[in-house]
């Protein structure tokens, strides 16, 4: 699996996809909204990059806990896909700030916490792990699409 190879090469693909999933759903708003078009795009956009913003939650803190971020880089990495487009400047950030290493470290590393032994597990057996958070992931979306737009969730 050349994609879960590095966490760096993991981190930046999963930030790319955060933009252009912004992209869809932006553009989508537009239409609807300015141009009063469609929402066409919105629903597609909109249901592309609520999946693909829960898989970037999960792949930080998947990323934070083998590459032993400090919590105030897990919660910046995690408001990065809250602002559109930011994912990418902090993804580049991180890389810079040797937050994103080469290798992941609990493949070959003793886990010292809960956490860590979730994680390495989940390195060390990465086809069964990524079919788990895959459907955690599509059973989250579910539960979050039949709750309807967040607009409408406190109203």
């Amino acid at each position: 699996m050349r994609l879960l190879s590095t966490p760096s090469r993991l981190y930046r693909v999963l930030a790319l996809a955060e933009v252009v999933t912004w992209t869809l759903l932006l553009a989508g708003m537009f239409l609807k909204y300015v141009l009063q078009s469609t929402e066409l795009l919105v629903r597609i956009g909109g249901g592309l990059h609520g999946f693909t913003f829960i898989a970037y939650i999960a792949v930080t803190v998947l990323v934070a806990v083998d590459q032993q971020w400090r919590l105030k880089d897990l919660l910046l990495g995690i408001g990065s896909a809250v602002i559109p487009y930011l994912t990418v400047p902090f993804e580049r950030s991180a890389l810079r700030r040797g937050l994103l290493g080469d290798r992941w470290r609990l493949r070959e590393e003793q886990p010292s916490s809960a956490p860590q032994q979730v994680v390495g597990l989940a390195l060390r057996h990465p086809i069964p792990a990524a079919l788990i958070v895959i459907v955690g992931v599509a059973v989250v979306f579910s539960v979050l699409l039949s709750l309807g737009p967040p607009t409408e969730w406190f109203a």
